[in-house]
C-alpha cells in the first residue's frame, strides 16, 4: 500500500517550498522562483515534473526521479544527496550532482555538464549523454555503460571505474586516475591518461596527441591507436596494439607490440632502452635516438 502524500499538477514557488518533507509522490509539478524546494527531504518519488530554480535537492535521502527536467537556472541541483535514482531525464543546468553516494543515472542527457558529477561514490550510469568540461572529477566506484561524452578534462582523479561501450571526446581524460578499466570504447583527445595508475584499455580505439604518458601500469589489449603520436612517454606499459602506431617516445619500461611503429624515439639519457621490449609484427620501425 502506498502511504505517500500525493502532490499533483502544482506550481510551487518560494524558498524551501517542501523543506524537510518525507514520503511524497510528486507528479506533473513545477518548482519555480525559489531556492532549495526539496532540501533535507527523504522518501520522495518525482515523476514528470520540472525544476526551474536553484538547488532543488540538497542533503536528501532515498529519492526516485523519472521523466523530469532540470532547466538552466536549476543549477547546482543535487548535492550531498544519497540513495538516488534518476531515469529518463533531461538536465540543462550545470554543476549537478556533487558529493552524492549510491547514485543511478539511466537514459539521462546533460546539455551543459560543466563541473558535473564531482566527488560522488557508488555511481551507476547507463545510456547517459553529457556535454561539458570537468565531468566526473574525483568520483569513486563507478560502473558506466553507454556513455557519450563531449567535454575536456573528464574523470580527473577518479578511482575504481569501469567503462563499457562508450564514446569519449575528451582532452585530458583520466588524469590522476587510479584503477580505471575501459572496454569496447572510443576515446579521442590530447594528453590522455597522464599521471594515472593502473589504467587498462581493452578492445578500444584511441586517437590522441601525446597520449598515454606518465602512467604507472598501463595495460592495452586488442586496441587501435589511430593518429596517435608521441605515445607512452615515461609510462610503464604492456600494450598489444592492432595495426600501426605513428610514434612512440621514451617509454619507461614494459612491452609494446604493434604491426609497425612509424617513429620510435628512445633517448638513452632519459630512459633505459633495454627496459622496454618493442615488437613490430611486420618488422617496420624507424628508430631515432
Amino acid at each position: 500500500m502506498n502511504n505517500k502524500t500525493i502532490i499533483d499538477q502544482e506550481v510551487l514557488t518560494g524558498e524551501r517550498a517542501l523543506f524537510n518533507r518525507q514520503n511524497l509522490e510528486i507528479t506533473n509539478t513545477i518548482f519555480d522562483d525559489g531556492e532549495s524546494p526539496l532540501k533535507e527531504c527523504s522518501e520522495i518519488d518525482l515523476k514528470s515534473s520540472m525544476f526551474k530554480w536553484k538547488y532543488p535537492l540538497w542533503y536528501s535521502r532515498n529519492i526516485s526521479v523519472e521523466n523530469c527536467s532540470w532547466f538552466d537556472m536549476a543549477r547546482a541541483g543535487v548535492w550531498y544527496t544519497d540513495h538516488m535514482s534518476v531515469r529518463d531525464c533531461a538536465i540543462e543546468a550545470p554543476k549537478n550532482f556533487r558529493r552524492c553516494r549510491d547514485l543511478t543515472l539511466e537514459d539521462v542527457s546533460f546539455s551543459d555538464a560543466e563541473e558535473t558529477l564531482w566527488s560522488c561514490a557508488d555511481v551507476t550510469m547507463n545510456r547517459v549523454t553529457a556535454k561539458g568540461d570537468y565531468f566526473a572529477m574525483n568520483c569513486t566506484d563507478m560502473k558506466i555503460n553507454g556513455l557519450t561524452l563531449f567535454g575536456n578534462y573528464s574523470f580527473d582523479g577518479v578511482k575504481n571505474v569501469e567503462i563499457r561501450n562508450s564514446k569519449l571526446l575528451s582532452k585530458d581524460a583520466f588524469w590522476n586516475s587510479e584503477n580505471v578499466t575501459v572496454y569496447d570504447s572510443f576515446i579521442s583527445g590530447e594528453y590522455l591518461g597522464w599521471n594515472a595508475k593502473n589504467l587498462t584499455l581493452i578492445n578500444c580505439t584511441v586517437e590522441s596527441l601525446q597520449g598515454l604518458c606518465y602512467i604507472e601500469n598501463l595495460v592495452m589489449k586488442n586496441c587501435r591507436l589511430i593518429n596517435t603520436t608521441l605515445a607512452f612517454e615515461y609510462s610503464t606499459v604492456d600494450a598489444q596494439i592492432d595495426g600501426p602506431v605513428d610514434s612512440v617516445v621514451n617509454p619507461k619500461s614494459g612491452r609494446i607490440e604493434a604491426d609497425s611503429i612509424g617513429e620510435l624515439i628512445i633517448e638513452s639519457d632519459k630512459v633505459d632502452p633495454s627496459a622496454t621490449q618493442i615488437i613490430c609484427r611486420d618488422d617496420h620501425v624507424q628508430c631515432c635516438a
